[in-house]
């Protein structure tokens, strides 16, 4: 039988992605930093339950590290007034290679606009007239809004129960914008 143990440099990259530095993780692990240095190093074969220690508290804090929306959503959140054109929202879509965004009235969240909802409009229109319509007459209803320390299992549920997009909340102001794309790549994209 073959057992595959970890390498030296996934160790590293372990305990790199659990926020440790090698002294955080010798004293947690009750072994001395100097081990882990070598350990991480190839120099040093360690015992196999010196290695569970390790594993054991790496393991740990990356289950109590929790992922927020604040820590996955975009930002500045990119939006229109409710008076600003359809002409608009095409070139801030393009400008800035999103497919919807929040629309504001007096600095309150009325609605939101999607590149599906403009689409489905230019079969029925000409399409300067669509154009110059204000934002206000296609909006549909805003995204959800969500507080900066919501879960991203919570985002995920919302975003899956068919929103396109949540907004972020800290202190009543909109701080963040996460769509389904953030919640994937900020994930597995480092």
């Amino acid at each position: 039988m073959v057992v595959n143990l970890i390498t030296p440099q996934e160790l590293r990259r372990l305990r790199k992605k659990a926020g440790l530095t090698q002294k955080e993780l010798a004293k947690r692990a009750g072994i001395s930093q100097s081990l882990i240095a070598r350990i991480e190093r190839g120099t040093v074969d360690p015992r196999l339950s010196t290695l569970r220690k390790i594993i054991n508290v790496i393991n740990e804090v990356l289950g109590e590290k929790k992922f927020l929306a604040r820590h996955i959503m975009s930002s500045p959140v990119i939006s229109l007034d409710a008076n600003d054109t359809v002409e608009k929202a095409i070139e801030l879509m393009w400008k800035y290679g999103i497919s919807q965004l929040p629309i504001f009235q007096n600095k309150k969240l009325i609605g939101s606009i999607r590149e599906e909802s403009i689409l489905s409009k230019i079969k029925d229109e000409k399409i300067e007239n669509l154009l110059n319509k204000k934002v206000y007459d296609l909006r549909e209803e805003p995204f959800p809004v969500i507080n900066a320390e919501t879960s991203i299992e919570e985002v995920g549920k919302i975003l899956l129960s068919g929103k396109p997009a949540v907004l972020v909340e800290e202190n009543g102001k909109i701080v963040g914008i996460i769509t389904k794309i953030d919640l994937i790549a900020k994930q597995f994209i480092k």
